[in-house]
């Protein structure tokens, strides 16, 4: 894990170019906004930049950047919202926050959302649901989340996740664990670059925890093609890339056992039982900005006891990709940036 500590002086011109965006752009989603990211981003200080860009460029196998001392007006932000739905149409109280949150993802590549996932928005807010606590998503809170790529089901996942915490007082960890210093059985290694595996959609997708009473009919075919993908998930490779330091795609809670081909369930309960033997605990503050490397490294959460008292743990979420054009075919526009 690397970790970057803001300097007095770094937070002063954040603090500036922060407020006067917020009061430029509507919004930390606004197309504008998304477009202009890039350049506005060159205007943070150097330092970070730099930070930002070896943690991009090196690839480093720990997977794990997190950005800290940026302060978060506790006052200023209100109470943790009792759903992502019930977001308010007036100006966020957060927007400041969010704007640092998008141009520091902007140096890692370009901020993507998901039709499917809080009615396809850019940047989500990660809090307990009242009646939601045993459901393994991120909006759950009694369940732990089990640790896996985000989105690991979809060719078009992102390259990076970003959490930014706003409020944390129960110093709920996020897990976390990479596949540095993992040693397997050389069969099981092989076996596992080899396509035998299949994810299922995560329930973040489903039609159930969209946005209520929504009848577009394109918003429907996408949740049809998420349960087609559940029903009949593709044959994928757990591993990629380069054997010495590879990539992962995984989600053990919701891949299937391998009955008929216990070599390859073999190797996918040795690596399981290697990432377990790894996860640690990473307790987010206020400010601090969390980029995980999602071709490197896993993430879940453990569990808590909400209380709904407007004190409970409260983040933002972000997925980046390095490659925009990739998922061309599926958004409506070159400039968009939500996957359809």
């Amino acid at each position: 894990m690397s970790k970057f500590v803001l300097e007095p002086q770094e937070i002063a011109v954040l603090k500036h170019l922060t407020q006067e965006l917020a009061a430029t752009y509507e919004s930390a989603e606004s197309p504008e906004l998304l477009v202009d990211a890039a350049v506005l981003a060159h205007e943070m200080p150097r330092r970070l930049r730099a930070a930002l860009m070896q943690f991009k460029l090196a690839e480093p196998d720990s997977g794990l950047l997190i950005v800290s001392g940026y302060p978060v007006d506790d006052h200023k932000i209100g109470a943790t919202p009792e759903h992502w739905r019930r977001r308010s149409a007036m100006r966020s109280p957060t927007l400041e926050e969010e704007m640092l949150f998008v141009l520091t993802s902007s140096i890692l590549g370009e901020c993507i959302g998901w039709s499917t996932q809080q009615g396809g928005r850019i940047i989500h807010d990660v809090m307990p649901i009242q009646g939601m606590e045993q459901e393994q998503i991120g909006t759950g809170s009694e369940q732990p989340i089990w640790w896996h790529t985000e989105d690991a089901f979809h060719p078009l996942r992102g390259d990076y996740l970003g959490m930014m915490c706003l409020r944390n007082d129960d110093r709920v960890p996020t897990t976390f664990a990479s596949l540095e210093g993992v040693r397997l059985d050389p069969e099981d290694w092989e076996i596992l670059f080899e396509p035998h595996f299949t994810i299922q959609p995560d329930k973040s997708h489903r039609k159930e925890n969209g946005v209520n009473g929504s009848d577009n009919g394109q918003l429907q075919k996408l949740y049809d093609k998420i349960e087609a993908m559940r029903q009949a998930p593709g044959k994928i490779a757990v591993l990629s890339g380069d054997p010495r330091s590879p990539y992962i795609r995984i989600d053990p809670y919701f891949m299937d056992r391998l009955d008929d081909q216990p070599r390859a369930q073999r190797a996918l309960d040795a690596l399981s039982r290697a990432i377990d033997s790894r996860l640690t605990d990473v307790v987010l503050a206020p400010g601090d900005i969390c980029f995980i490397d999602n071709f490197k490294a896993v993430h879940g959460r453990r569990a808590f006891k909400a209380r709904y008292d407007g004190r409970d743990r409260w983040l933002k979420r972000i997925n980046v990709t390095r490659d925009l054009r990739k998922s061309r075919e599926e958004r409506v526009d070159a400039v968009s940036r939500i996957i359809l």
